[in-house]
Formats: structure tokens, C-alpha cells, sequence
């Protein structure tokens, strides 16, 4: 067994392999969200879609692929927010993903050949739930609060933490040198 030399809030932080059914998959022996400092976060809405367990995709790709429709509601005090936002605009969408499990450290997804950690990976599986997607705007209406977007591959009801705009200028990483 491995295991880190810091605590959190005097619990171990050490690892363990899982009881999953695939090789090489660790879980931490703690739960992060029972020791994690309160980040004050709040829902500002809600993601609406036509997935539910078992049919969602596991990407926007297949999301886009398979179609659907697709839309972010933003609850009454968050919609003056949305003031500058523009239809054909792409934005990221900072979602929620809270009912997996968050001691997944090490997972071995069935496209990879070895396990891997889950910072390098997209899975909704990781210590803080957080999703993330870069949609584009079709429809905006924001003294309703609801926007529709391209694809979503989320589940229908899944909360919205953020929206912020793609901007080309800054959310492109340099060239490799």
C-alpha cells in the first residue's frame, strides 16, 4: 500500500486499491468531500438533457454526435449575469458531478490500457466533481434564464456551478516549442 506523508484534518491520506473490478484502480482512504474545508460554492442552475444513467455519453463529441436537445436554465439571482452574452458565442459551462464517487484517485478506464491517475483524466470519478464543457450558444434568453446550447453530456438535473466565455485570445495554450 502507498501513502502520502500529509493528513488532512487529522485524518491519513494514505491509498488503497479498490474493491472495482478493474486492476490497478486505488481509492483514497478518506472521502474528500467529508474533510474538505468548505469552498462556499453554490448552485446557480441546473443542466437540462435528454441523459440519464445508462445513456449518457461519455463526451461532448458523442453528445453532438447523437444529438439531442440541449439547455442551461440559471436560477432568478444569477441572470442578470448573462447580460453580454451573445447566440453563436462559445462559453465553458463548470458543472457538478456530485454523485460519483470522490475517492478515486487511480482509475482504469476501459480506453486505457493502464491505470491512470485522474488528474489526467476527464472522468466524473475524481475528489471534487467538478465537469467541465465548451459549448456553443444557439438560443439565449436571459430574462428567462435559459440558454441553449449545442451538446451537453451530462444528466438531465446535473447543477451548474459557473458559465464563463471561451475567449480565443486566452483559452488556447501556446505552441509547443
Amino acid at each position: 500500500m502507498e501513502s502520502c506523508s500529509s493528513d488532512v484534518k487529522g485524518i491519513s491520506m494514505g491509498l488503497q486499491p479498490t474493491k472495482s473490478e478493474r486492476a490497478g484502480e486505488i481509492a483514497l482512504s478518506f472521502d474528500p468531500a467529508r474533510t474538505a474545508d468548505d469552498a462556499h460554492l453554490r448552485f446557480i442552475g441546473r443542466l437540462r438533457s435528454p441523459w440519464a444513467r445508462g445513456n449518457c455519453p461519455k463526451n461532448l463529441r458523442e453528445a453532438r454526435e447523437q444529438g439531442g436537445s440541449f439547455r442551461v436554465e440559471v436560477d432568478p439571482p444569477f441572470r442578470s449575469g448573462l447580460a453580454g452574452l451573445q447566440v453563436g458565442q462559445p462559453v465553458i459551462l463548470l458543472y457538478w458531478t456530485g454523485s460519483t464517487r470522490r475517492d478515486m484517485i487511480v482509475l482504469h478506464p476501459s480506453h486505457r490500457e493502464a491505470p491512470t491517475g485522474v488528474f489526467a483524466l476527464r472522468s466524473p470519478s475524481r475528489p471534487n466533481p467538478i465537469a467541465i464543457a465548451v459549448v456553443r450558444l444557439l438560443a439565449l434568453d436571459a430574462a428567462a434564464g435559459l440558454i441553449t446550447v449545442d451538446a451537453l453530456d451530462a444528466f438531465d438535473g446535473t447543477p451548474l456551478l459557473d458559465i464563463k466565455p471561451w475567449l480565443h485570445s486566452v483559452d488556447i495554450p501556446p505552441a509547443q516549442t
